[in-house]
């Protein structure tokens, strides 16, 4: 389980190079991180760890990840955005 100081930190490390990522990866940390299973809350914690330009081409679907865990967690990020 997460402690409040871990997402902290996760917020923290939220903070990319690219608003178009933190306008994605900070709202869905805060609205729906707590309430992910713990598997899908270190998917979100190994995902951050990716680069800029890779995460930027899975989220506008350019690519997908190779990673299953990683195509699983961008997928649950897409599904959160509203439209």
């Amino acid at each position: 389980m997460y402690s409040e100081t871990d997402i902290n930190r996760l917020r923290w490390h939220c903070r990319r190079g690219m608003l178009e990522l933190d306008v994605l990866l900070i709202p869905f940390l805060q609205d729906r991180f707590r309430g992910l299973a713990l598997d899908d809350q270190q998917r979100f914690e190994k995902l951050i760890e990716c680069e800029d330009q890779d995460i930027f081409s899975w989220v506008m679907r350019n690519a997908e990840p190779e990673d299953a865990d990683l195509k699983r967690i961008v997928d649950l990020i897409l599904e959160s955005v509203p439209t």
